[in-house]
């Protein structure tokens, strides 16, 4: 039996990257794209609804005023079940996580239910990344297994392969965090309902074209959140 699998892509003002980055995607992967988009001013959802014309593997939700990436994963995380895919994979639209890794992680969602794309697992790294950003990305995912008592090496990743089994027990709809911490939420759920996760080394790089979305209020709002998740607030 052959899995249907889809890549969720939350996009906003992602227009010089999206055409080619869905193009290798589907060159790379037997996959579905879904495109998340929020309303983007720079005609990322233009941009969008032209690949999808072309190809009917592609489809577009174009989802209003900007919401956060929290939110676009949860809308396409419900509309992939929705669909009965099997397989949902999550990644950014920036370049960062390359879709050469994409059959790397599905072969090993046979063996798991969740795989992380993983910066920091042997053969795992990070490119273009000055050494500030370095210390508080690994501090961030120490936090996070000290907290959360997990011992994944790479919480904070968004480039996630998910059996939809998992998702279903999760109940996307009930997350609450925003930002990293969303990602971190997600994997705690996992891990608290005891499925199987693990990471396979990827080689991140900095976005390609455009800026980060991250602020320092976002960190720190994503600390406050472990500390209530483990509080089970």
């Amino acid at each position: 039996m052959t899995l249907r699998t889809v890549v969720l892509l939350p996009t906003y003002n992602e227009h010089e990257n999206l055409p080619t980055l869905v193009e290798e995607i589907r060159a790379t992967a037997p996959v579905d794209v879904m495109i998340l988009d929020d309303d983007s001013p720079d005609g990322t959802g233009t941009a969008a609804d032209l690949l999808a014309k072309k190809d009917s593997a592609v489809t577009v939700v174009h989802r209003g005023a900007r919401q956060g990436v929290a939110k676009a994963y949860v809308d396409g995380f419900e509309r992939a079940l929705a669909a009965r895919y099997d397989r949902i994979v999550q990644m950014d639209a920036d370049f960062s996580h390359q879709p050469r890794y994409l059959p790397k992680l599905l072969e090993a969602l046979e063996r798991s239910d969740v795989v992380i794309g993983s910066r920091y697992v042997d053969g795992g790294r990070v490119e273009q990344w000055g050494i500030g950003r370095r210390v508080v990305s690994r501090a961030a995912n120490a936090y996070a297994g000290v907290v959360l008592g997990m011992p994944y090496r790479d919480s904070t990743s968004g480039f996630v392969a998910w059996r939809r089994h998992v998702l279903e027990a999760i109940e996307p709809s009930t997350l609450v965090a925003e930002g990293h911490a969303f990602q971190i939420e997600l994997k705690f759920r996992a891990h608290q309902k005891g499925f199987t996760i693990s990471e396979v080394p990827i080689s991140f790089w900095d976005r390609v074209v455009g800026s980060s979305k991250l602020t320092q209020q976002n960190a720190a709002e994503s600390a406050l959140h472990l500390v209530r998740l483990r509080l089970g607030r």
